[in-house]
């Protein structure tokens, strides 16, 4: 991928860099230059994505993405099969990654400190107010990579605080094989997978605690991944 990138990567980079300086330059725009970037490194790659489920997307923006966490690869699976800009919320530790630093500038992404309660629930509110205000984003509710191939971690109910609090679209998606491109010692063509699952909308999670609400969107991915795995 990034042999077969080498000569365009600085121009790209540039870009991308640029789309996070500039006020000039909305979140569309950013993220249809970041969404044909990441196009162009999946055919560099040989890593093809297949996309299921997309018209289950809420009619509106202003909802939030929970898939499993199983790689590095992640992101850009949703980068190249998402129709809809999104924003997403990483760990503080890759906030500095090269690249990842200023595509989270120029989607208005957010680092977020698991040891710092106050900054989580800082970020948490941020995001609340953005969500209601028709900005979407991607959350990963495990809290880190699974390392387990297909199978998942605990989803944790803290992640869960600003869909509550923002009153919006939980949309559980499901992810297969998106551990193979970065984290398997292979050059081989892969293919990913992933699910964009109906929605729980707030009038079916409202009585529900945090804790039950990630339960419930865990269940759902893990029963997806058996149906696509088949």
């Amino acid at each position: 991928m990034v042999l077969r990138l080498f000569i365009q990567a600085p121009y790209y980079f540039f870009r991308i860099w640029w789309c996070g300086k500039s006020k000039k330059i909305s979140m569309e725009e950013s993220f249809a230059l970041i969404k044909k970037v990441t196009k162009k490194a999946n055919r560099a790659g040989r890593v093809a994505v297949e996309a299921y489920g997309i018209e289950n997307l809420p009619k509106e923006d202003g909802f939030i993405l929970f898939p499993n966490h199983q790689g590095l690869y992640d992101v850009l699976v949703f980068l190249d099969s998402c129709p809809r800009p999104f924003a997403f919320v990483a760990k503080k530790e890759v906030r500095n990654v090269i690249l990842l630093k200023q595509v989270m500038q120029a989607l208005g992404s957010y680092a977020i400190d698991r040891e710092d309660i106050k900054q989580s629930m800082q970020i948490i509110l941020k995001m609340a107010e953005e969500v209601k205000a028709g900005k979407n984003f991607l959350i990963f509710a495990e809290g880190t990579r699974s390392k387990m191939g297909n199978r998942l971690n605990d989803f944790k109910g803290g992640s869960f605080k600003s869909a509550v609090k923002a009153k919006c679209p939980i949309v559980p998606c499901a992810l297969i094989d998106s551990f193979k491109p970065f984290d398997e010692n292979s050059i081989q063509p892969v293919t990913v997978k992933v699910i964009y699952m109906k929605p729980l909308y707030y009038e079916e999670y409202k009585d529900m605690k945090t804790v039950d609400i990630a339960a419930e969107v865990k269940r759902r991915i893990e029963k997806t991944i058996k149906e696509y795995s088949m």
